[in-house]
């Protein structure tokens, strides 16, 4: 706290005369407004001079400078490293991961061996950081398993994995320790979702709580089935579709996506979408079977160091299926997940 200069001011005039103030250069940032009964105290710099002063009275003719004491604005520090500068030794700060993923308002971090007991001060900054976060987990190994989870130790905050996570308008419910869900992706979902057109047939077939099918049914008029074969993205992808009110576009199906396409989804797809790196290779059959007789688009996602090589492979396993690549309409690096190993997207024309 500190005495300063202020501009006292009506409640009513206060935000047009602050911008003032602000375009004087006047506005003092560094101290907080305070209040006064009907009146608003906005710290100032300096003195005005006579023609600050007339201006600032075309606002309020009633405007007075006077003197009191203003709290200082508490000040957040930008970064995990700023945060942790007076704490950890410097070969620690320049351990700190450089990134982490947030979802919803729990955040979940990747901490070096060095770094592992130091967990709850690193909870306890990144809070500090980023204010809308509750919880802290770190990473306590790979995704892994049918249903594609990740081991997590708790760090600092609330002791909860379950959090509502928004993005590009649509809403998701998420249980971070019992489905796979990657806010890295966002993007990647909205590029797809733009590419369907209406009335268009999508099969999803690791649909996880649904951000691929629910993207494209609050964008496009399309027939979205939903697959998945983990009981509790299943449940998430039920709710979270009524959460996004799209109920009449998209059918949550529970399921191995092999067996779902075979006894109920052969033949009805303009488009696949195929988000499970780690063995989307071997479903290429099963997505070929889904598309439409005279073809269709398949989505394909799988982890590699080689774009080429993703190519020659997805080429030969949908020409074992009895199709054929028409085109390659797009391919890209979607996100490093490893030293040199990415996440690749394909976006291939199939007939």
């Amino acid at each position: 706290m500190g005495e300063g200069l202020g501009v006292k001011v009506n409640k009513d005039r206060g935000e047009e005369l602050r911008k003032l103030l602000l375009k004087l250069g006047l506005l003092n940032k560094e101290l907080r407004i305070e209040k006064e009964g009907y009146y608003l105290i906005i710290p100032i710099l300096r003195e005005p001079s006579p023609a600050e002063l007339a201006s600032l009275h075309k606002v309020d003719p009633n405007m007075e400078v006077v003197r009191t004491v203003f709290k200082e604005v508490e000040r957040r520090p930008r970064d995990l490293a700023e945060a942790l500068g007076d704490v950890l030794e410097p070969n620690l700060l320049a351990a700190l991961p450089r990134s982490f993923d947030i979802v919803g308002d729990i955040a979940i971090i990747e901490l070096p061996p060095e770094l592992v007991e130091y967990g709850e001060i690193v909870a306890k900054a990144l809070m500090t950081v980023h204010r809308n976060v509750r919880a802290v987990y770190s990473k306590g190994g790979a995704v892994e398993g049918e249903f594609r989870v990740r081991p997590l130790r708790h760090l600092g905050g609330e002791r909860r994995t379950l959090t509502v996570h928004r993005e590009h308008g649509c809403v998701f419910k998420v249980d971070i320790s019992k489905v796979y869900f990657s806010p890295r992706l966002a993007n990647e979902r909205l590029r797809v979702a733009n590419l369907v057109r209406h009335e268009e047939v999508v099969v999803d077939m690791f649909s996880g709580v649904g951000p691929f099918a629910i993207h494209i049914a609050r964008r496009r008029k399309a027939k979205v089935y939903a697959i998945d074969i983990n009981p509790t993205a299943y449940s998430l992808l039920v709710e979270n579709v009524r959460l996004n009110k799209v109920e009449e576009l998209v059918e949550p199906i529970h399921g191995d996506a092999a067996q779902v396409v075979t006894t109920k989804l052969r033949g009805i797809a303009d488009r696949v979408i195929m988000n499970h790196p780690s063995q989307a290779e071997r479903f290429i059959p099963y997505a070929c079977k889904a598309l439409k007789d005279e073809g269709g688009v398949i989505h394909y996602y799988v982890f590699a160091r080689d774009l080429e090589e993703v190519k020659e492979r997805f080429s030969r396993g949908v020409e074992a299926a009895g199709r054929r690549v028409l085109d390659i309409t797009y391919e890209g690096y979607v996100r490093e997940v490893a030293p040199r190993l990415w996440q690749v997207a394909l976006d291939a024309l199939i007939i």
